[in-house]
């Protein structure tokens, strides 16, 4: 048996004849009794096929180094040699056969088995490092270590772009697997990771590395099927590991930025929203002004809804009277009504330079603030929560 073991490694290239200790003596016993092999045979066999996936040997190597023992075992198994009779010789190589099929199985069966253990850990283990990457949770030194396993490195600038949408992404999921596909075919396996986060379609990637937003959001809008809930954000280069949660926040800062304001911009960059971030820095000052200029709108007749909405789409529109009512599907003098009602209450007069910069300010901080139905106090609402109960994409 050890001849036929080392004949059978040479055939299979080389693959060590130590995986075949317990299957050679197996078939040898089938040969001579015809039995049908046992729940404890099966479980060594198993257990090889685990120590062969554990062993990082390749699952056709071990397939193969099996097979080949089996058709160079045949003639010389004490239950085929001795035979005499066709019958006989029917009937035990029968039983040699099915055994040498249940065996295969259950080999096979303990190598998936491991192989899907490393992949559970691997997930675990990438999951956890995401969080610990967008939130900074570690040192620098051993997130840095860790991040070579997952193919960046973070001594260079990164920038991060975000995906969100009323459907959450998942590992795994459609769009993952595309986005992740197509930009590692274009820029290459080292840095670029692809990952989801509470629902949002994460790419942290290098800051030296051209393209890479307009790459992800493109790829993102490929397989959203028009999706208008889509937001893309990215946010802009920043160096070290504390520069991928900052980036990160940026990104996540854009897409609320784009839903709030009720942007028709799908890919939007922290670079060019910079000005909102200002804004909301002083969350006190922000306030005041709302509350300032756009208080009296409280004493509108219905409340100060349709007049901010109206101030809000004029802005948009660049100060058009006739886009604002078609946005609105109002009659334009229905807008130049409203706007009237807004110059008499606040006193405010869009044709004066710094009164309308000081309401369009007002305005636009009205919306991210969520004036007047929120409590302007607690800063920019944030989207709802994700809710693993919603169908994910």
């Amino acid at each position: 048996m050890a001849e036929i073991a080392a004949r059978a490694s040479a055939d299979a290239g080389g693959v060590s004849a130590q995986w075949l200790r317990e299957y050679l003596p197996l078939l040898a016993h089938v040969s001579e009794t015809g039995r049908h092999l046992d729940g404890s045979a099966l479980s060594r066999m198993r257990d090889c096929g685990e120590a062969a996936a554990q062993g990082g040997i390749p699952l056709r190597a071990i397939i193969d180094v099996h097979l080949s023992a089996t058709w160079l075992a045949w003639p010389v198994l004490p239950g085929i040699a001795r035979v005499r009779r066709v019958e006989d010789l029917r009937a035990a190589g029968e039983a040699v056969f099915r055994a040498a099929d249940r065996s295969i199985v259950a080999l096979v069966e303990g190598y998936e088995a491991a192989q899907r253990m490393v992949i559970r850990r691997e997930e675990a283990l990438r999951r956890e490092f995401v969080d610990d990457l967008l939130h900074g949770r570690r040192d620098a030194g051993a997130l840095a270590e860790r991040a070579e396993r997952f193919g960046l490195r973070l001594a260079g600038a990164h920038l991060v772009c975000v995906a969100e949408a009323d459907r959450p992404f998942y590992d795994g999921g459609p769009v993952a697997r595309h986005v992740e596909a197509g930009l590692l075919s274009r820029f290459g396996v080292r840095d670029i990771l692809i990952a989801t986060k509470e629902g949002l379609l994460v790419c942290v990637a290098s800051g030296y590395v051209q393209g890479v937003g307009e790459a992800f959001g493109s790829l993102v809008k490929q397989t959203a099927d028009g999706d208008q809930s889509l937001r893309i954000g990215v946010g802009r280069a920043h160096h070290g590991p504390g520069g991928v949660v900052r980036s990160f926040e940026e990104a996540r800062g854009v897409v609320a930025y784009a839903r709030r304001l009720e942007l028709t911009d799908q890919v939007l960059y922290a670079s060019d929203l910079l000005v909102l971030q200002v804004l909301l820095r002083d969350n006190a000052a922000i306030s005041e002004l709302v509350e300032t200029v756009l208080g009296p709108l409280r004493a509108a007749r219905g409340g100060p809804s349709a007049l901010l909405e109206t101030l809000f789409t004029y802005f948009a529109t660049g100060g058009v009277a006739t886009l604002t009512a078609s946005r609105l599907h109002v009659g334009v003098r229905t807008v130049t009504y409203r706007l009237e009602r807004v110059r008499k209450l606040t006193g405010y007069d869009l044709n004066n330079p710094i009164q309308r910069h000081a309401i369009e300010t007002a305005t636009l901080g009205a919306r991210l603030l969520g004036w007047p139905s929120d409590d302007i106090t607690t800063g920019i609402r944030h989207s709802a929560p994700y809710n693993p109960g919603r169908e994910a994409v």
